[in-house]
């Protein structure tokens, strides 16, 4: 399970250093795609597998399902973490993301995101409003 709030770089050749609490978990391989919310996501190989098995199985009919698919998928790359725990973010994904320098790695249970240091702050603000908050997941029977 990918957890906490780290900080990290961006080199000039668009490397970005992985956590070393979630380096183990992409040994088998990862996949950086586009996410919601205007940030990255890193999967480990077997979650993105069961996402494309969930979106697979969406009607193609349902043009929202469609949508979703390419959003996500056009802007996947595959990934895999060098000698040092880094992985390369593509420079299509650095600049739909924003990063520029630096980049915070969130962990989101079963991926980690990967958003740009300011955005991941306004957004932060926004979760930690209690009533916004309660407002929020009042439907979603936590």
């Amino acid at each position: 399970m990918f957890t906490g709030e780290y900080r990290h770089t961006v080199d000039e050749k668009g490397r970005l250093a992985v956590p070393a609490r979630f380096r183990a978990q992409l040994d088998a391989g990862a996949v950086v795609a586009r996410w919601l919310d205007t940030c990255l996501a890193i999967f480990p190989r077997a979650a993105w597998e069961d996402l494309a098995t969930k979106v697979a199985a969406l009607p193609i009919t349902d043009p929202n399902a469609r949508t979703f698919q390419r959003y996500v998928f056009a802007g996947a790359f595959e990934a895999e973490l060098d000698r040092q725990g880094r992985i390369l973010v593509p420079q299509s994904l650095r600049s739909f993301a924003r990063l520029e320098g630096e980049a915070v790695v969130v962990g989101s249970m079963n991926h980690a995101e990967v958003w740009a240091p300011a955005r991941w702050e306004d957004y932060r603000r926004g979760m930690e409003d209690p009533d916004a908050l309660a407002e929020a997941i009042a439907g979603l029977g936590i």
